[in-house]
């Protein structure tokens, strides 16, 4: 009783002074492929919202394309449309030009007066006088 008691404690390792410098470094590296690998993951993003982008304007313009396709078509139909019916009137005129000018010159020729004038009996109503003036 007299002796006193001796309490044991674990054993502690004492770290020496190259663990603990070295450690840091094992953490900085640690820090910095993680900074690392959070950029490649950022730059991954950007690229596939940019590819996004690039795909919607590629759209837009499609769109845009097609509409002016599709309105330069109707609007080629139309002036098609229009040439062939100036194309008919003026055919239609013209036939009708050349047989007016076939009765013109037939009034110029040997009788083509008194042809001229039973052309207009025609339209002269009955019990009327008629007046040439020569």
């Amino acid at each position: 009783m007299g002796q006193p008691q001796r309490i044991e404690e674990p054993l502690r390792r004492k770290r020496s002074k190259k663990v603990i410098n070295s450690n840091p470094s094992a953490i900085k590296k640690i820090n910095t492929f993680t900074q690392v690998s959070e950029f490649q993951k950022e730059e991954v993003r950007r690229e596939l919202l940019y590819s996004y982008v690039g795909l919607i304007l590629k759209f837009g313009l499609l769109i845009v394309f097609s509409t002016s396709l599709v309105n330069l078509g109707l609007a080629s139909h139309q002036r098609v449309t229009r040439n062939l019916e100036l194309s008919y009137l003026l055919e239609k005129e013209s036939k009708r030009l050349t047989k007016l000018r076939l009765r013109f010159d037939e009034m110029f020729t040997n009788g083509g007066e008194q042809s001229f004038l039973k052309e207009q009996d025609q339209w002269i109503t009955p019990n009327s006088v008629r007046v040439i003036w020569r």
